[in-house]
């Protein structure tokens, strides 16, 4: 099996090159830490096809419970068919809906699990996964079976610092945060994703980027993903790059910011200290 590196649509850095292949060699998780949109869901893609083994997604939200990765015993479902007279009520395994950890540890070959977003759920769920992800095994009460991995996964977690996660699963876990790319590799980024791109704008824009996460204050600073999605619109729009130089230094909003500000305070925040800098001019 190949290990994961850096590819052509992907670019990794050195530890985080290391921390996948470590995690794969020690068969622990992999939780991968970092301000959303610096490509940590995008990293379980890219590993999957590294290693050339199916991705199983299991999403996140707020109300999911751990055992809903495992099973769900639909009862509802079951006390209708009786009522009817169906005679699938005399295997309660008909009953029985799998969730993507069985799919993942009942695959007939390796697969990649991404567990996306961890901390959006209730304090207790990783707690409620220890067992399982540590032993790649579980218990179905109701037909009485266990059941067992039969290739263990790769374990792709992310978490984007919401919550504080519990040390009994970080201890079972190989941790790695994902640092904010720098110039030179958000070049390599953006190279990467638009390889046509004007290299005068593509300068003038990142020069734009940067300064405005340097702005103090700012309640979501903008990430890779925003990068991307505002270099395609001014692409788009074919924008001179002359549009985005500043002027002695001041600052000036960008345009089409929308791309790269998500909150009315932070427009709000940008606009004024915009004002203030041309009226120092």
């Amino acid at each position: 099996m190949s290990g994961f590196k850096s590819t052509e649509n992907y670019i990794a850095s050195r530890d985080l090159e290391v921390a996948v292949n470590a995690s794969v060699s020690l068969q622990r998780p992999l939780l991968v830490k970092g301000e959303p949109g610096t490509g940590k869901t995008v990293l379980a893609h890219e590993v999957a096809k590294a290693l050339g083994m199916p991705l199983i997604e299991w999403h996140v939200k707020s109300t999911t419970k751990a055992q809903q990765g495992l099973y769900e015993y639909d009862a509802v479902s079951r006390l209708r068919d009786g009522q009817l007279g169906d005679a699938r009520v005399h295997d309660i395994g008909n009953y029985i809906v799998r969730g993507k950890l069985w799919d993942a540890f009942d695959s007939d070959k390796p697969v990649v699990v991404l567990i996306d977003e961890i901390d959006k759920a209730d304090i207790e769920f990783p707690n409620d996964l220890l067992l399982e992800l540590d032993k790649m095994q579980f218990f179905v009460y109701e037909t009485r079976k266990t059941i067992a991995t039969k290739h263990r996964p790769v374990v792709i977690i992310t978490s984007n610092n919401e919550k504080e996660l519990p040390d009994a699963f970080l201890r079972r876990c190989f941790f790695h945060y994902i640092r904010f790319p720098d110039r030179e590799t958000m070049e390599l980024i953006v190279q990467t994703h638009y390889p046509d791109i004007k290299q005068d704008l593509a300068r003038e824009a990142l020069n734009v980027f940067f300064k405005l996460r340097d702005v103090p204050g700012l309640k979501k600073k903008p990430a890779t993903s925003e990068l991307l999605d505002w270099l395609k619109l001014l692409m788009i729009d074919d924008l001179d790059p002359e549009v985005l130089r500043s002027k002695d230094g001041a600052q000036v909003i960008p345009p089409l910011h929308g791309a790269l500000l998500k909150n009315e305070q932070d427009v709000h925040l940008f606009e004024r200290l915009a004002f203030l800098s041309r009226r120092g001019g």
